[in-house]
């Protein structure tokens, strides 16, 4: 296909997208917000529940979180691992059928969020310097945000924008209630961080997305590509690091867990002790996930292999649903662990 074909294909399916797909999508999200807005928090979380475990398991995505389930905890049988599948969609479908709900969370948050050592976001506010807050895509974990309001504290986060750009709007309308500023991924946004750290901003991120260009760290045994920004920040201006854990606890109740800021001796070796930070940061994300595996995102394609070996899991899904692991694809799935002990 010739350089002009190309061109004139990727601007019909741009005018396609902008005119037709978007539309009818954003259409679609605005009725789904419209209905679950209208339902009390608490139906709206108990229906979305109920869609997601009845549905979301019979997915084909769910094949992906089976092969990263089986990859992490390679002592659990195919029932125990179809179970958190099940807890999994609960947990995520309730977190999306909250979104049109996190304008009310952001004004009651005393009355649906329990924290513990909340005195670390104060801490972090009143330290005259910039922070870090990182937590993972666990829980609802959107709720880790609402802590920023709670303590008064304009708080910066960065996020993966809608590829909808009228969606994206929407989304950015539910987190109004939230101050701060939305940064989006990539160069361009960490540039963005640095000046607003520079004006001691506070910021939130997510750091269990797979990022092609990070660095190669450890999480559950196997290695995985991770962002450094966090540990690149910590390390060049001594920012406190604070681990934020999200915990679901009965429908539309939370829990928010603040930790002691991450600390790393600086052996002057910046890309070692990058690596080192970073890795004990996923470790504590691996300890929350361990606690209870439900509430973590398994569908990410977070390791490597994950991109590619679900589908040989597919295909092997009689055999599966029988209880037994296929040999083959359970021996690819871990291959090159290692034997450790996960540290905080």
């Amino acid at each position: 296909m010739t350089k002009k074909k190309r061109s004139l294909r990727w601007h019909i399916k741009r005018k396609f997208y902008l005119c037709t797909r978007y539309p009818l999508e954003l259409i679609g999200t605005i009725f789904f917000c419209f209905v679950f807005r209208l339902l009390p928090l608490d139906w709206a979380s108990a229906v979305g529940g109920f869609i997601g475990r009845h549905i979301g398991p019979r997915l084909k995505v769910s094949w992906v979180a089976r092969y990263n389930l089986m990859k992490a905890f390679p002592e659990k049988t195919p029932a125990e691992i179809d179970q958190i599948v099940v807890a999994m969609w609960d947990n995520l479908v309730r977190t999306f059928v909250e979104y049109p709900h996190l304008r009310y969370l952001c004004a009651h948050y005393d009355d649906r969020i329990e924290y513990v050592g909340f005195e670390g976001i104060e801490a972090v506010r009143d330290d005259g310097r910039a922070g870090i807050l990182f937590s993972a895509h666990i829980g609802n974990w959107e709720i880790s945000s609402v802590a920023g309001v709670k303590a008064g504290m304009p708080l910066h986060r960065i996020y993966r924008s809608a590829n909808n750009p009228y969606v994206e709007w929407l989304f950015r309308y539910f987190r109004q209630k939230i101050a701060g500023v939305l940064v989006p991924k990539g160069m361009s946004g960490f540039r963005q961080i640095v000046d607003l750290m520079r004006k001691n901003g506070h910021f939130a991120l997510l750091i269990d997305q797979k990022m092609n260009e990070g660095i190669e760290v450890d999480f559950f045994g196997y290695p995985v590509m991770t962002t450094p920004s966090v540990a690149s920040l910590v390390l060049k201006h001594d920012y406190p690091a604070v681990p934020v854990r999200s915990q679901r606890l009965k429908g539309a109740h939370y829990r928010l867990t603040v930790e002691q800021p991450l600390q790393i001796e600086k052996t002057g070796n910046t890309e070692e002790d990058t690596r080192r930070f970073m890795e004990k940061a996923n470790h504590v994300l691996e300890k929350w996930i361990r606690d209870d595996p439900s509430q973590w995102l398994w569908v990410h394609k977070r390791w490597e292999d994950s991109k590619t070996m679900w589908k040989e899991l597919y295909r092997e899904r009689r055999l599966w649903k029988k209880g037994i692991k296929p040999e083959a694809v359970f021996n690819a799935a871990i291959q090159g662990r290692r034997n450790y002990v996960t540290k905080v």
